[in-house]
């Protein structure tokens, strides 16, 4: 009875559950249709099917399978969609996507004049990115109804207005970011009632003027501050000491003053702490409790006082930057011992006495800079042990005794500058010779022995200024081959200048002044056309200068005064563009060149009795005019001497009207086979017969650029010639062949257009586009034509605009030839004289003879040798002869550094190169703005400019690894350009390494 009372009861039950069952699954499956449906309106919205083509309903039958979502319990509860090209708006459907929890848009090219409200309607959303993106308006009052966020980033955009005090009842956030938006007034104090935040982003707000809000010390499980570059004023809070969690803490380049709160650094997790480029004073409070720190900066303060010894017990320790201080007194020797320093920066301070023997003996010594103090005693014995050494800068100091041995083992050593100091004794034979040492500045000190007749393949600069360096030159200098600046004034350096000095393609700078040198000068120079400046004064240098000097078109600098150089100076030394000339105390003889009878050269040729001039001011005897006994010249002879060179011109015309014609008539018997690429309206001799003189453009290392009418219309093309009597030789052939099988392929609008191509046994045509205004060298550095080269141009600046301009197309290009054209293309030679402009600016990259096709995606060909232009190539490919699109990315980056500053890729002050000057302005924290080209620097283009000046810098980094790809450096000049970002100019204020992450380059 009881089994069949309990029977109904069970089958109903099952019934029941199954029924259950069969409409939670008929629920799934319509949440499932509901989902996609949204997931495939949103790809149709955004109309941009490239980054989101594989949401398609026939590669899976479940969306949660798509790379984009994440799904819980088959519900959309992600979307991840960052750095994906979307454009367009934020669509009011997101949210029927019901669960979802996390939304992530960032990097992405998203615009709209408000904060997107549609969002509210998510009403489970807790994690919300919208940062590097171009959102503009307010962000509204009511913020605070979208209760669930975790995390609100809408860092990198336009918002603008007030921070509204709503975002302070948003009770659940662990992250706030607020970074690089327009936003204005002050820091709302409600944030502070963020009981749960732990990251709190809000720098580089240029338009908040503010102080730190002192409600914000009540945060306390905050982790991670960064309110850099924002603008505060006033003093850092006493009660910040209280933020018992915070871990990093970023205040750096704001207004702050006053003294640090000594409570700061009792925080026990603190483990990061930059305060630099404030106007802080007082001493450094002793870091007591901080035992987890990993890197203070407080440099560029008005800090005084000592260096706390304290800081020698933090054994995490690894950065140290108190430059550009008021710091007193000794170098703490407890620091020396820390095991995990590695990046040692007191530069610029009154820092005295001598400095512990164990710095590098613990810890793996990268940066140890400490030039401009007091410092006595030697450098420490142990600075290389651990041979990791980058960066040595000790200069201006009052150091003695010899360098370390151990510096010759530092492989990785780049810079070691030490001069005007009081060293002695021998080089470390080692030093001379590390293969990554580039920079070494000996000069002031009391240095001996000889120069080694080998050095560094990477040394570009050698100073040994006033040692006692002695002995010859040696022969082997002419290994040297990558050295730029040579200045070895006033040692003891004895022999003849040998031959091979002159065989230094790059050498810009050569002073060897004030030494024992002897003998004749070279009678002719192997290299040298880079040469600016050489001084050889007060040697005993002999014998007559040699005509050879006429040959350096770069030298602007010549002083060969107080030698015993005899004879007349040559007429070559007047075709020279020199802006200094001495030959002073010498033994001349004779006229001096026409070309130097001017008041620039006055103090020129002193103390050479036996030289004249008709010209008083130069201060030496003049010249006769005319012998004292001359006779009248007779009518006739007179006659003879007008008739005879009329007849001797009219005869050598003659034969030049027949040797043209001859020539002509040679060149047009040859046989031409011609090869169209595109649909022409000209035969090969339409071409052929004006290729004249007067019709020459420019010239290169393979040939001449002709200019050439081909039609009644006006219609113009431009010609490249390789000519050679004899056949072409290899080099050239595989040039023209490369250029034909590249260009011949290729269809881009920012890439020159190859028409045909003509070649007969011994000459090889390439018919391009002609492209009005020529090069963006000609327009950047005023060369001559830049002015004239298109009748619609009414001066010869490049505006900012046209810059930028120039700058995407050629992006575009590039980025065409690495990323969609296969095989890639690596150009090889990339420099601004090879971008030509069309009428309206439009860029397009051309010169393609170096180029060479990649075998396979991401693999690296290796050449048999280096080619390029001097300030365009990538370190790496110099080294090491490797051969893949950064060596491109590097060269690009040189000319957004040239477009930006309006300075020559190869031109230098005491520097380098245009690229270590540029990184030169980042390491000394010096302005962005200042490094900026002046003519076209205007207010609404800062930005702009700053951001191709900081991608220049990025392109260039020595590291291939950290460049970024074309396709990501044209993205970022998208963004720079765009007029919805161009007004905040926090781009001015950005770190590089900040620039890449606000960027998106994670590599």
């Amino acid at each position: 009875m009881r089994k069949t009372t309990l029977l109904p009861l069970i089958q109903f039950s099952f019934y029941t559950i199954s029924f259950l069952l069969l409409l939670f699954s008929h629920a799934n499956s319509e949440l499932n249709d509901q989902e996609q449906a949204v997931l495939l309106n949103l790809k149709k919205h955004w109309q941009n099917p490239q980054p989101l083509g594989h949401w398609t309903t026939s590669n899976s039958s479940s969306h949660c399978s798509w790379p984009e979502i994440n799904c819980t319990d088959g519900s959309v509860t992600r979307l991840s969609l960052q750095n994906m090209n979307i454009t367009g708006t934020v669509p009011p459907f997101m949210c029927d996507l019901k669960n979802l929890t996390t939304l992530d848009l960032s990097y992405n090219c998203i615009t709209s004049n408000e904060f997107p409200r549609a969002l509210y309607k998510c009403s489970n959303l807790q994690y919300l990115d919208l940062s590097q993106n171009y959102f503009a308006g307010t962000v509204p009052d009511n913020i605070h109804l979208m209760a669930q966020l975790r995390l609100l980033n809408l860092g990198a955009n336009s918002f603008s207005g007030n921070i509204p005090a709503s975002i302070g009842r948003l009770t659940e956030l662990r992250s706030l970011q607020l970074f690089a938006c327009q936003f204005n007034g002050s820091f709302p104090p409600e944030i502070g009632n963020l009981s749960n935040l732990e990251q709190l982003k809000l720098a580089y707000m240029t338009r908040i003027t503010t102080m730190l809000p002192s409600e914000f010390t009540r945060l306390n499980k905050l982790k991670y501050l960064w309110v850099a570059g924002s603008n505060l004023v006033g003093e850092i809070p006493d009660m910040i000491g209280e933020m018992a969690a915070l871990e990093h803490l970023d205040l750096s380049k704001n207004n702050l003053r006053g003294k640090i709160p000594s409570g700061l650094f009792m925080l026990k997790n603190l483990s990061k702490v930059f305060l630099y480029k404030n106007k802080l004073s007082g001493e450094i409070p002793r870091v007591v409790g901080a035992l987890n720190i990993e890197v203070v900066d407080l440099s560029e303060n008005h800090l005084t006082g000592t260096i706390p010894d304290d800081f020698g017990r933090l054994t995490k320790l690894s950065g140290l930057s108190l430059f550009l201080n008021q710091l007193s007194e000794k170098i703490p020797d407890s620091i020396g011992r820390l095991p995990g320093l590695i990046n040692l920066k007191l530069f610029d301070n009154n820092l005295s006495g001598t400095m512990s023997s164990d710095f590098g003996r613990y810890s793996m010594l990268e940066e140890f800079l400490v030039s401009s103090n007091w410092l006595t005693g030697q450098l420490p014995q142990h600075l290389g042990d651990n041979g990791r050494l980058v960066r040595v800068v000790a200069f201006n100091n009052n150091l003695s005794g010899e360098l370390p041995q151990s510096l010759g083992n530092c492989g990785n050593l780049i810079s070691l500058r030490v001069h005007n100091n009081r060293f002695s004794g021998n080089v470390p034979s080692g030093l001379w010779t590390l293969f990554n040492l580039s920079i070494l500045m000996l000069s002031n000190n009391s240095f001996t022995g000889e120069l080694p007749e080998r050095v560094s393949r990477n040394l570009s600069r050698l100073e040994i200024n006033h040692n006692k360096f002695s002995g010859k030159i040696p022969a082997g200098v002419s290994s040297w081959r990558n050295l730029v600046h040579l200045e070895a004034s006033n040692n003891l350096l004895n022999g003849t200048i040998p031959r091979e000095l002159t065989a230094l393609p790059l050498l810009i700078t050569l002073f060897l002044d004030q030494n024992q040198l002897s003998g004749s000068l070279p009678s002719d120079f192997l290299s040298w056309k880079s040469l600016n400046m050489l001084n050889l004064r007060r040697n005993a240098i002999s014998g007559q200068i040699p005509e050879a000097f006429g040959s350096l078109p770069g030298l602007i600098v010549l002083d060969l005064s107080e030698n015993q150089l005899f004879g007349e100076i040559p007429s070559e030394l007047g075709l020279l563009k020199l802006t200094s000339l001495n030959l002073s105390s010498n033994h001349l003889t004779g006229r001096i060149p026409s070309e130097f009878e001017n008041d620039a050269y006055a103090n020129s040729f002193l103390n050479n009795p036996r030289l004249c001039a008709n010209r008083p001011s130069l201060n030496i005897a003049k010249c006769n005019s005319k012998p004292q006994n001359s006779s009248k010249i007779s009518s006739k002879l007179l006659a003879w001497i007008i008739v005879l060179p009329a007849a001797f011109l009219g005869l050598v015309a003659s034969l030049l009207v027949i040797r043209i014609y001859r020539k002509r008539k040679h060149v047009l018997d040859l046989t031409w086979e011609l090869t169209s690429f595109q649909t022409l309206n000209f035969t090969e001799s339409d071409i052929l017969s004006r290729l004249i003189d007067n019709n020459v453009i420019g010239s290169g290392g393979s040939g001449k650029v002709y200019r050439v009418a081909i039609n009644p219309s006006g219609e113009i093309v431009a010609v490249k010639k390789i000519w050679n009597k004899k056949k072409l030789e290899q080099k050239l052939e595989k040039e023209f062949l490369a250029e034909v099988k590249i260009l011949s392929s290729i269809r881009h609008s920012n890439i020159v257009k190859l028409l045909c191509c003509i070649s007969s046994d011994n000459s090889k045509l390439l018919v391009y586009e002609y492209l009005e205004n020529r090069s963006l060298d000609l327009w950047l550095h005023r060369k001559s034509g830049a002015s004239t080269v298109s009748g619609s141009v009414h001066n010869d600046v490049l505006d900012w605009p046209k810059r930028m301009k120039v700058a995407v197309g050629a992006a575009q290009g590039l980025s065409y030839m690495h990323h969609d054209y296969s095989p890639p293309i690596v150009h090889r030679d990339l420099k601004s004289s090879n971008i030509l402009l069309d009428s309206e600016f439009n860029a397009k990259i051309a010169d393609f003879g170096l180029a060479k096709m990649m075998i396979k995606q991401g693999e690296s060909a290796t050449m048999s040798a280096v080619v390029g232009s001097f300030g365009y190539i990538a370190p790496e490919y110099a080294h090491t002869i490797r051969l893949n699109e950064k060596i491109d990315v590097y060269s690009f980056g040189v000319i957004l550094l040239e477009l930006a500053t309006g300075r020559n890729a190869s031109e230098s002050d005491e520097h380098t190169s245009l690229v270590q000057w540029a990184w030169r302005q980042i390491q000394e924290s010096k302005p962005i703005v200042d490094a900026l080209d002046e003519e076209v620097k205007e207010l609404c283009y800062l930005d702009e400019m700053c951001c191709v000046f900081q991608l220049g810098i990025i392109c260039t980094d020595t590291l291939p690894s950290s460049r970024p790809s074309m396709k990501e450096v044209l993205k970022i000049l998208l963004r720079c350009s765009q007029p919805l970002v161009s007004g905040f100019p926090s781009t001015c204020f950005f770190h590089p390494q900040e620039f890449k992450a606000r960027e998106g380059i994670r590599k």
